[in-house]
Parts: structure tokens; sequence; C-alpha cells
């Protein structure tokens, strides 16, 4: 297994690199599927069939993004041909609950103020925009072979669930966890198993209620140019 976490186009050749050397991959960079998601899965198709036919193991796509990473744990309970509707959360970013006229006044400072995630800053101001969101749902329309139009994203403020699938029998299937980065990192990396950990814990009862909200695509929100 190759880990690629490598930022931006950059990560493109060596992700088809990989697949050619008939390794797996641990994605922690979206841009690679965003850029090229349909020839990343035509050369996994490709190579595979290669290597059935020598009977060696089949090259996969491990995602690390806690989203896609959540959306494929739940996938543990169907089929990707019996997915409905996938919901990729977000946390809304530090501007979700500002009047337009707040907007106006805003520094690169205040959108570094990321409310939940502590991440890079490039990444970190993607998120405010919900520009990140949109790559996001990009990034899942090829991970998973779906559309676009089966994916809707939904504001969490509380970052617990991760993101969840909806099955044709309107069976609701999510992965819940504190905020921490290394979960799905630990997961890509150890799939099958579970390995045990001393990360913290989530209680429920501490965390008290958890709330969801349409994006509404307005303000400074960059998603609507994606879906």
């Amino acid at each position: 297994m190759v880990v690629l976490a490598i930022v931006g186009a950059a990560g493109l050749r060596p992700a088809i690199e990989t697949i050619r050397a008939g390794k797996s991959i641990a994605l922690a960079t979206k841009e690679v599927m965003v850029l090229a998601g349909k020839l990343i899965n035509e050369e996994i198709k490709k190579k595979n069939k290669e290597l059935q036919k020598n009977k060696k193991p089949l090259i996969k796509l491990f995602p690390i993004d806690s989203e896609h990473s959540a959306i494929w744990q739940s996938l543990a309970s169907g089929r990707s041909s019996e997915i409905e509707k996938i919901f990729l959360t977000c946390s809304g970013g530090p501007f979700r609950n500002k009047i337009m006229e707040e907007l106006q006044t805003l520094t690169a400072e205040d959108a570094l103020r990321h409310p939940t995630w502590n991440m890079g800053k490039r990444i970190t101001i993607d998120s405010a925009t919900l520009m990140n969101k949109g790559f996001e749902v990009i990034e899942a329309k090829w991970l998973f072979d779906i559309q676009t139009s089966q994916i809707e994203v939904i504001i969490h403020p509380q970052s617990i669930l991760h993101s969840a699938v909806m099955f044709n029998d309107g069976s609701v299937i999510g992965q819940f966890s504190l905020p921490d980065m290394r979960l799905p990192i630990q997961y890509a990396l150890s799939y099958p198993e579970r390995l045990k950990n001393p990360f913290p814990r989530l209680s429920f009862t501490q965390v008290g209620s958890l709330t969801f909200d349409k994006t509404g695509y307005r303000k400074i929100s960059l998603l609507e140019i994606w879906i």
C-alpha cells in the first residue's frame, strides 16, 4: 500500500504510477479524484484485470478524508448499487451564523478560525467558503460510482456524524466519532481490521445534541458552483 498525501495536482502522477505498479492507495489527497477520477478508475480497472488474470491481489482505494472514510465504512452495510443517497456533512465553517453585513469586514484570520478542525491554511480557507465541500462532492462521485444528484450536503456543526449513506430500503447508516483525523488514517492502514487505540471516546450524553441544517448556498458559499 502507498499512502498518497501530496497536495494538489502534484499527486496525480504518483497515483497513476502506484496503480501501474499494482499497489493499493490510502488516499489523503482529494485533488487526485477531483482532477482525474474517471482516469484513475479506468487505470485501476485495467490493472485489476491483469492482476486477476495472474491471480494476484486486486488494487483498492482507501479514502483517508474523514467524510469519505465515513461513507466507505457505512458501505460495509450494503453495496454501492444499493445507495439511494449520501449525506455529506460539513461544519458550516466559521461564517455559518454571520449575516451579510458582518461578512464585509471579515479578514483572512477570521476565515482561518475553523470551529472544529485544525487544518492547514489553504484547506481551512476553502472550508470557510465551502469550496472544499464542492471538491468532496466530486471526490465522492468517483470514489463510490454515484451521481452528484445522489449527494446531499448538510451542515452539522458538531462534526460528530462524519457522513452517512441512505440505502434503497430507507435505512441510513453513518459513522460517528469525535473529530480526530487519526481515526480514518488508522482505519485505512489497518483495513479490514479495527485496531484498538488510546484516542478519546465519543460520549453521546456529553455531546448532548446533534443538529443538522441545509447549506443554503448563500452568503459566501462556493458550493453552488459544483452541484
